[in-house]
């Protein structure tokens, strides 16, 4: 039958919406399409995600609830994961990122452990970059990405360029920080006799399937080998398989009570959890000492002028600090160790956390820069003794301990020091009002008082003779114009600074031992008796000039009312007096001997480069300290012209 053309067309439209139907029914009655979608993930999570990924393909993963694609393992709090205690050989210990492993070892035996980098070891920085772009995954062996184009959600069977995160990590090589510190080791039974120190451990590292249990008697071509220097090693390498170690214990000799070692190890992708530095010089610097105690300070803890960063610096206090009588062999072979220090130092700042009664610590502007410094005062001494001490940090600046990048602490290089003899006429003076800069040891008598009344004997002088300064200062034109004050490039600021330095110094005098044979110092009151009575032989005295120089101090209070006996000084700078007499008006008359005239010899100290670099102090100045390594002072020797004697204070000048 022919059809017309309408029922043609009509004809047409009933067959196509059949057809459409019939497709509609045959692909969206079944459940075959999973649909996809990007979950945000919150921008404060820091935990660690940690992967399942390489199980065999043989294995079970249903039974134990593990998807067959990259699973996420829910987060262990300072513990060990499931899946790396189920990695680790038996007889291994698995350690986890940033978390230490407390382990004793008998002599003569190894401790094993496993560093499983293919368990998803995820650094905080790493993990924090790959959250950002992490995806709900859909189904097996599929990962999902955006149509850039059409902004559309496709899905797309993984590549070589869709690597999931815990691949990507395993593939990837990447740097391990392995430390290890030890705390406890065998002692000797006879300390007085015994001149031996204890072997150290040693740390064997393999990344090799074929040794798991590395140690003296494994394949030396499979593995590596590193000593411990001073209780502590640290050793870093490039891979991205799992990390096996071993700690060693040699064994020890019979003049030992134990063969048992104690140590704490970690491993890391992020920093050392447990560090030493002892390359550069030490960030601990020794200002003075007494007979019984020592004042030591660090090196400026920021070049930050901001009075917001230095008042946050002021308020905290980094570092701790221990101290060792150098004849007493205690910590020898953990020097380099943080629990080493902590357990076996005859001085530690902290004990368990709290503050010993024999360290004084606090925060300090005093020295180069007027800028933040952590001092430590150290009593109960021995006299005539010589130390060591050591700076530490617990930590790093945000916190200490498990899951603390560089948590188990920090040791520096050591520091010597020493004490003065039992003569007891030289006492350490700081935190005074006035001169704020003075912090060492000053002509002293223990039957005067305390340190707190000895240094306000001190500080009062010198504040009583500034204020005739300033009633001299208040007569000049300070604020006249630039081109009608006394000097185009000093003001009357300048001139008062550099007058309380130069007072300071020279009221003050910075005191050391009369058996002190250094050729800078300057024998005082050589005919007075000491404190307990004791006076210089006739021998003694007639090596000295009898005169007021050598016979009385250069403040002639000092004597009468301190009456230390003889000591001898650091004299002041010379340069403090150049600096005094360019920086204030001539009218006020200072002036400065040259040197070699008898009365500069015993008025004024000059710096040396060589004695600098050795750590001695060779004259007084506002900060000075014992600094080794040629450190750069603030200040400098300037040019003197023809200067005379004179001045407002001259009698200090004798």
């Amino acid at each position: 039958m022919q059809l017309s053309p309408l029922q043609s067309r009509l004809a047409a439209s009933v067959a196509a919406s059949c057809f459409l139907i019939v497709l509609y029914l045959t692909l969206f009655s079944f459940p075959n399409f999973a649909v996809a979608t990007e979950i945000p993930i919150p921008k404060q999570e820091t935990t660690p995600v940690l992967f399942v990924d390489d199980l065999s393909d043989d294995d079970d993963l249903s039974s134990i609830g593990v998807a067959q694609d990259a699973t996420y393992e829910p987060e262990f709090s300072l513990g060990l994961d499931r899946s790396i205690i189920g990695r680790a050989p038996a007889g291994v210990t698995a350690l986890v990122n940033n978390v230490e492993m407390p382990m004793n070892v008998v002599a003569g035996t190894t401790q094993l452990f496993m560093f499983p980098l293919s368990e998803g070891q995820v650094s905080g920085r790493e993990a924090a970059e790959e959250r950002s772009s992490l995806e709900l995954r859909g189904e097996h062996n599929t990962s999902q990405e955006r149509d850039l184009v059409g902004e559309a959600i496709v899905e797309r069977e993984d590549d070589t360029d869709g690597q999931s995160l815990a691949k990507r990590q395993k593939t990837a090589a990447r740097t391990i920080y392995i430390s290890a510190n030890t705390c406890e080791q065998p002692q000797p039974v006879n300390g007085t006799q015994t001149t031996m120190d204890p072997p150290q451990l040693t740390l064997f590292v393999s990344t090799s399937p074929s040794n798991q249990n590395p140690g003296p008697l494994a394949n030396s071509a499979q593995q590596v080998f590193v000593e411990f220097t001073e209780g502590a090693v640290m050793y870093n390498l490039s891979t991205n398989s799992d990390v096996y170690l071993g700690i060693h214990a040699p064994n020890v000799s019979k003049v030992f009570s134990a063969g048992t070692y104690n140590f704490r190890v970690a491993a890391s992708t992020d920093d050392w959890f447990h560090s030493y530095n002892v390359e550069t010089d030490a960030d601990l610097i020794w200002v003075d000492s007494d007979s019984q105690g020592a004042l030591l300070i660090t090196h400026n803890l920021t070049n930050n002028a901001d009075p917001s960063v230095e008042e946050q610096i002021m308020k905290s206090q980094p570092y701790v600090m221990f101290a060792q009588n150098q004849n007493d062999r205690s910590i020898n072979g953990m020097m380099y160790s943080y629990c080493g220090l902590q357990n076996y130092a005859q001085i530690a700042a902290t004990k368990n956390g709290q503050h010993t009664s024999m360290v004084q610590t606090g925060m300090t502007k005093r020295g180069p820069g007027n800028l933040p410094k952590q001092q430590f005062y150290f009593s109960g001494l021995n006299a005539s003794a010589n130390y060591v001490g050591i700076l530490a940090k617990n930590g790093n600046s945000s916190g200490s301990g498990n899951g603390v990048v560089g948590g188990g602490g920090h040791v520096f290089r050591a520091t010597n020091f020493s004490t003065k003899s039992d003569h007891g006429n030289c006492a350490i003076v700081l935190n005074l009002t006035f001169c704020d800069q003075v912090a060492y040891s000053v002509p002293s008598n223990p039957s005067y008082g305390n340190a707190t009344q000895l240094a306000q004997f001190y500080d009062s002088y010198a504040s009583s003779m500034y204020a005739n300064f300033e009633l001299v200062l208040a007569q000049i034109a300070c604020e006249a114009p630039s081109t009608q004050r006394y000097s185009l490039v000093r003001n009357c600021t300048d001139c008062a600074a550099a007058y309380k330095n130069w007072l300071c110094s020279v009221t003050i005098p910075r005191c050391e031992d009369f058996s002190n044979d250094a050729t800078y110092l300057q024998p005082r009151a050589l005919s007075q008796p000491f404190p307990n009575n004791d006076t210089l032989s006739t021998d003694i005295l007639g090596q000295f000039p009898n005169t007021t120089a050598y016979n009385s101090s250069r403040n002639p209070l000092i004597d009468s009312t301190i009456q230390p006996g003889p000591y001898k000084e650091v004299l002041p700078c010379e340069d403090l007096c150049y600096t005094l007499v360019q920086s204030c008006p001539a009218s006020m008359g200072f002036g400065c001997p040259k040197p070699g005239q008898a009365v500069f010899n015993v008025s004024y100290g000059r710096r040396s480069a060589q004695a600098d670099a050795d750590g001695e102090i060779t004259c007084n100045y506002p900060g000075s300290a014992h600094l080794f390594s040629g450190t750069i002072r603030t200040g400098g020797t300037v040019p003197w012209g023809s200067l005379s004697v004179a001045g407002l204070l001259g009698l200090l000048l004798l």
